[in-house]
Order: C-alpha cells, then structure tokens, then sequence
C-alpha cells in the first residue's frame, strides 16, 4: 500500500456510483488487547477459518504416515474428474479479460475518474511480479521446459486398453526435436502465460472496484454485492471470505513448501547441507521469521523494498542466462515461442475430447487450481497497489507485461536448459532432481557458483515476500476488509503460514502440497465463476473517465 492512510485510499477522487449500503467496516469485528499484542477480528470468518485450519495441522502432523497416501488419492480424484471443469473456468477468465480491454467498460477509472495512481509503473510491475509467480518461475523455470520437451520427443504410447500412458502434450512431436522444443515451449507458457494472470486480474478487479469506486470493505465478499445484496454482509458473505482464506493460506503453503526444497537443494548443491524434510523444515521457520520482520516494517518498507531488490537481482540473472547461454537462440526463440503458444493455445486450452490426459490432468488441471487458490491472495494485494489505473490500463498491464516477462524468463532458462542437453550434450540438467534443476543449468555456465547462490537468495526473498504479501491479504479478510489492525495479526498470519508448510512437508511432501492447493482451488473456482458476473454489473453503473 502507498503512504496513504486507509481513510485517503477509500474516498474517491472525481464522479464514482457507490453502493448505499448501512453496513460499517468492521462492524462485526471484536476488538482484544493481550498484554502487548492486540487483534481486531470478524469474529466468525476468523474463528471458522481459524480452527478449520488448526483440525487440518493437528491431524496432519498426529497421523504423518497415513495421510501421504490419503493426499496422493485425493489430488489424483480431484484433477481426473475435474480436469474439464479447471480448463473452463481458465478459459472463461481469460475471455472476460479480453472483453473488458476492448469494451467501454475499459474506461472505468478505480477510485473515481479523477483518481491518480499511488505508484509509478516501476514500482507497481515489481510487486505485480514478485507477488504473483515469483518462486513457481524459479523451480519451474528450467525443469518444466525441459520436461515437456523430453516428453513430446518420445512421443505417444498407449496400454493395451488404447489409453495413452505418456506426459507429451497433445499429441506429442516424436524424434523431431524443432517441433518438441516448440510444443514443449508453449504448453510452459500456457500454464504462465494469460490464462493465470487472468485468474488474479479479474478477481484483482472487482476487489479494487469495489472498494474504491463502490466504499465497501476491500474484502472477498464485497464483489458479491450486486448479485446478493445485503446478504453479503451475513452467512453468505461469511462462507465466501471463508473460503477465500483457507485457498489462500492452502496455496501459499503450496508455494512456501515448493520454495523450501529448491532452496535446500541449491544448499545442498553449493554447501552439500542434507537434503530431506528436515532441512526444508528449517527453512520455512527461517524464512518465515524474515517474513514476519518484513511484515512488521510494513509494504512500503517490507513489501516494495523486497520487490523491488527481487526485481532487480532476477532481472540480472536473467542477463547474465541470456548473455553467455545461447543468446541468439534466446532472442530469436522469445518471438518464435511467443508464436508456438498463439498457435498450440486453442487446442492446449480445449476442456473435452482430450487425449493427453496425462498432461491435462497432471499439469494444467493443478496448475489451474494452483493460481485459483493464489487469487485472493494475488488479487488484493494486486488491488491495494493499484488505485488510479483505468481498467483498461489495470487489465493490460496485469495481464500482458507479466505473460511477456514470463514468456522471456522461460525462454532464456528453460531453451538454455534444453540447448545444453541437445547441442552439448550435457545430461546433468536432464538427470537432476526437480528442485536442483535450475542449479543443474547453470552449473552449465560460467561462475555457477556466485549465479546459484545468487538464485537462492531469489527463491529465500521470493518466498519472503509471497508471506509477507499473503499474511496482509489474510490479515485484512479475517477482519473484516479493515486495513488498520495491530501489526500482531499479521504476524499471527505469517506463522500461520509456515505451520501449515511444514505440517504438509511432513504429511506428504510436495504430493500433500499439490493435493491441498488443488483441494482447496475447486469450490474457490465457482466463486471465482460468480465474481465474474458480479463485475461486469459493477462496472456497468461506473461513470467512466474520459
């Protein structure tokens, strides 16, 4: 958030159309003070979110060995029989965004027609990106590229029963390795691409119009207004803040828990520290106290500080990928991989009559569910940042500069990867574990030791400011859509986080991660569904700017 207090935040600047409504933020809150540390809360989404989560840890971490194979069956049921339904709702939101570009509605300023954004580009693209994908892009940078490619390149097989048994995408390029780098290519930035950005976009959208051009509370329910009125603020608006924070804290342990083993292995791999849960344990517990120093300091402190120093280190790592890799096969594979995915997307985004069900089902459908479950949390720290920008600017920007810098950081990483293992000859990227991947790449390069240390410093601070970004949108639903609340909920919210990381690092590892993102993404997906419609008739009784 800028230097701007709440109260400046909420009131708009020029003509807005706003929802006249007697509800008071923070109405429903109970406010207590313990000793030092105090809490203001909406006592029912807090408490029912709250002791939800706390029952999961407890059986969890009391039945560790039982409930790995309990996680594994329930992420395998959840993708197979729901693959048709993630990639709809993907395509629906991708859509909607590419409406609301092109349609009148686009003129729609938040915070009023005369409201002037509170950051300058740089800053805002920084938290946009750091908030949004900033550790999946560093242990999926490499591996995921090199993954699809390999597995396009073996190309199709099937059991006896017909049934493909392979992972290629659609249907595969077997032994022409142009076309598998292509089709490995773009099926990577589908699952980074619009369709993700589009999730957070529209959800980030409704947050912000709806607070800033409407007055009501900057929380998940308040999108819902048009569509159900003054039952928002009861048991309906209740069960979706609900919802929204379980997803919410599901998905950020998903990402912490993926960030803690790229992190060990790069120790491992500079430091040979064990690898294991243990090591990855404390790591969440280290950087989840950075977190909570972050969070204390606040979001022009913490926050944009982090984000932009992230910025600026991933930004000369990638340089460095693109400057002593294979630089021409980067720059010119940038627009030859941007042209693959535009001619793969209608058939990788096809929700029925698929065949690769291996890769629908193992990736994308979780990947789907995976940035669902981020978008509460994505979308209004999106949302706080964002007050100013028409909503054309806002959907633009949020939905095509970050897709273009992925694109870019998977290219460079992932074509660097796959051109060490075909033109060298250099089978350690393709024989490492997932997490030491991106170590196995640039062990490939020169100074591979200063550009992997330089890579966990990006995983740590990546993971730092997903918490730290996280702890504020949780802190900010459970109580309420109030913004000023004592600095110990946030802390409450951070530790909260890592607890949850280190009861599925116990309870299953990265399958118990994947299965509860996964899990919790499904219901928070038809809400997702809803809010659509919702803010297409919010913004159709908006003035817009000229």
């Amino acid at each position: 958030m800028s230097d701007k207090s709440h109260e400046d935040m909420m009131t708009p600047d020029g003509k807005v159309n706003p929802i006249d409504t007697d509800y008071q933020v923070g109405q429903d809150n109970v406010a207590l003070k313990v000793g030092p540390f105090g809490f203001d809360i909406h006592n029912r989404v807090f408490m029912v979110s709250g002791l939800a989560i706390m029952a999961f840890v407890f059986v969890t971490l009391a039945f560790q060995d039982k409930m790995g194979p309990v996680f594994s069956d329930l992420r395998a049921w959840l993708t197979s029989n729901l693959d048709w339904f993630f990639l709809s709702a993907g395509n629906v939101f991708v859509i909607a965004c590419l409406i609301l570009i092109v349609s009148p509605l686009g003129k729609v300023r938040l915070g009023g027609t005369e409201a002037k954004p509170d950051f300058g580009y740089g800053g805002w693209f920084a938290m946009l990106f750091a908030a949004g994908m900033g550790i999946g892009l560093m242990f999926y940078g490499v591996s995921e590229p090199l993954t699809h490619f390999q597995t396009a390149l073996d190309g199709t097989a099937t059991n006896a029963n017909g049934i493909r048994t392979d992972w290629s995408p659609l249907g595969g390029a077997e032994g022409d390795t142009e076309a598998a780098r292509r089709l490995g290519m773009s099926a990577t930035i589908f699952h980074w691409g619009l369709h993700p950005w589009a999730i957070y976009a529209v959800l980030a959208l409704g947050l912000a119009l709806f607070a800033y051009n409407k007055g009501l509370p900057l929380t998940i329910r308040s999108v819902f207004y048009p569509l159900f009125g003054e039952r928002v603020w009861g048991w309906t608006g209740h069960v979706i803040d609900i919802l929204a924070i379980v997803a919410t804290l599901f998905g950020l342990a998903t990402s912490l828990g993926i960030g803690a083993s790229q992190a060990s292995g790069g120790l491992h791999y500079l430091f040979d520290t064990p690898l294991g849960a243990t090591t990855e344990i404390i790591l969440v517990v280290v950087i989840t106290a950075m977190a909570i120093f972050s969070v204390v300091a606040g979001v022009d402190k913490g926050v944009k500080r982090l984000s932009e120093i992230n910025l600026i280190l991933a930004f000369l790592l990638l340089l460095f990928v693109i400057a002593v890799g294979p630089t021409l096969a980067i720059l010119t594979g940038f627009f030859g991989n941007l042209g693959a995915y535009l001619e793969n997307l209608p058939a990788l985004a096809m929700p029925f009559g698929r065949e690769d069900a291996n890769f629908t089902q193992g990736w994308t459908s979780f990947y789907w569910a995976w940035w669902i479950s981020w978008s509460p949390f994505v979308g209004m720290f999106i949302a706080r940042v964002s007050r100013g920008r028409t909503v054309r600017e806002f959907i633009t920007c949020v939905l095509l500069i970050p897709s273009a810098a992925s694109v870019l950081w998977m290219t460079s990483f992932g074509g660097t990867a796959i051109d060490q293992f075909v033109n060298e000859g250099y089978t350690a990227v393709v024989d490492a574990e997932l997490s030491l991947t991106l170590f196995a790449m640039l062990e490939g390069l020169p100074l591979a030791e200063i550009t992997s240390f330089i890579g966990i410093i990006l995983v740590i601070v990546f993971f730092v400011t997903s918490s730290d970004s996280g702890s504020l949108v949780l802190d900010t639903i459970s109580a309420g859509g109030k913004m000023d609340v004592p600095v110990s909920q946030r802390v409450f919210w951070a530790s909260f986080e890592g607890l949850v990381a280190v009861a599925l690092i116990l309870g299953g590892g990265l399958v118990a991660l994947q299965a509860m993102a996964v899990s919790t993404g499904f219901p928070f997906a038809v809400v997702l569904l809803v809010a659509t419609v919702s803010l297409f008739k919010g913004l159709a009784s908006e003035p817009r700017a000229k």
